[in-house]
């Protein structure tokens, strides 16, 4: 396996644990409709939690955050829309960034969690809004 695909699972998993830890269950990890995909779903009582996690090494092309561009968050989004429609899901939605800063040896420099990262550019997401075939993969 690539080294950066490790970094990357192991942020995936430190991020889910902040979830855990703010009282949220994991549904997903690596949720994928098509070539779409959430790096985790999590949820309470109240709200569903679609997050991006981003891990890096290094700072130098910007913080983790930063990489999440508004590509990604309009493929989040229309993912998002289609897991809500498929399991007919009502709680408040929230898109959240968790960047991860590690050293080149793994070890954890810095994780920072924004919650409400940013808001759809349509004021609401709705059932109509996916209408394509499913094709999803999921992990837990």
């Amino acid at each position: 396996m690539a080294e950066h695909n490790s970094i990357g699972q192991k942020g995936e998993q430190l991020a889910a644990d902040v979830l855990t830890q703010k009282g949220y269950k994991i549904l997903e990890t690596n949720w994928r409709l098509g070539h779409l995909e959430i790096d985790i779903i999590a949820a309470n009582r109240k709200e569903i939690v679609f997050a991006e996690v981003k891990t890096r090494t290094s700072t130098f092309a910007g913080t983790p955050e930063e990489a999440v561009d508004a590509t990604k968050r309009r493929h989040m989004v229309t993912a998002a829309n289609a897991y809500v429609k498929y399991h007919h899901d009502t709680r408040n939605i929230r898109f959240d960034i968790i960047g991860i800063l590690m050293n080149k040896s793994g070890e954890i420099e810095e994780i920072r969690h924004l919650e409400n990262a940013f808001h759809p550019a349509l004021k609401t997401i709705h059932s109509s809004s996916y209408s394509g075939q499913w094709h999803w993969h999921h992990r837990k």
